[in-house]
């Protein structure tokens, strides 16, 4: 298994970052990208993968959220930060109107100067949305064949933005939010939409605990090692085989992402 979504650089895995990796490793996760959400994070996150090589890779990207705080040059670090060996994609980047912790305009402009540092850099893109849809998907719709492949991360959306997606030849990647039956019975009713050949898996950890973990973790802190929960639901409301999503997924996130991933499945 590959997980194509770990904030590794988040400070609630400051005191075990080593024992996490251990327990992933151990539960059956080959690889990981580490997700660069700014500047200062995505710095951190080849810091990382260069302690892990040939287990960890990342994104280097300014997420929505963080859009505000672009300094003048950041296309240029980012460009820069591109050309280590562990950097897989441009991102996570994208729209968020749910929150709008960055101004809406200043997230589409920040967005726009990403897709199109993606599509010089030849990089796959790792994307964000929430309820900002139709904006997200006009401005990518221009590089649409331009760009080596676009990764709809943490999909949340309704079956129409499903579907638009999978047209667009997006990939797609799902998390334990699939595992709560009370915010995610919408995804739960399509996911058996998204074909394996566009299907990838993620935790994005520490957020997003599968609800359905039993005996329920003394902390909600979610970790890539319940990566195989993922799974398992998948599994469950799809019809397909936990060794069908596990070799599909692995074989996707290792083509897009250009990744060696090592040990077992």
């Amino acid at each position: 298994m590959i997980d194509i979504g770990v904030n590794l650089t988040n400070n609630r895995f400051d005191k075990d970052r080593n024992d996490v990796l251990s327990r992933a490793k151990a539960a059956g996760v080959q690889a990981m990208l580490i997700t660069g959400t700014n500047i200062v994070e995505s710095r951190e996150a080849v810091a990382l993968c260069q302690q892990e090589p040939g287990f960890l890779y990342s994104t280097a990207g300014v997420h929505p959220h963080d859009a505000d705080g672009v300094s003048s040059d950041y296309l240029d670090i980012l460009s820069e930060l591109s050309q280590q060996p562990c950097v897989r994609a441009i991102g996570e980047c994208g729209l968020d109107f749910n929150r709008n912790f960055s101004a809406p305009e200043q997230q589409k402009r920040v967005f726009s100067e990403q897709i199109a540092l993606a599509a010089r850099l030849d990089k796959p893109l790792f994307l964000h949305q929430r309820d900002a849809f139709d904006t997200w998907f006009e401005l990518l719709s221009p590089y649409l064949g331009r760009i080596p492949a676009l990764v709809a991360h943490c999909f949340t959306g309704s079956r129409e933005e499903l579907l638009t997606c999978l047209d667009a030849g997006m990939y797609v990647g799902i998390t334990g939010w699939l595992c709560d039956e009370r915010r995610g019975q919408e995804l739960r009713d399509i996911v058996k939409l998204i074909p394996l050949q566009q299907l990838m898996i993620e935790t994005d950890a520490p957020y997003l605990l599968p609800r359905n973990i039993r005996p329920k973790p003394k902390s909600s802190r979610n970790e890539p090692a319940y990566l195989p929960v993922i799974v398992d639901m998948l599994a469950q409301l799809t019809g397909y085989s936990r060794q069908e999503i596990i070799a599909h997924t692995r074989e996707n996130t290792a083509k897009v992402f250009a990744l060696t991933a090592q040990g077992a499945d």
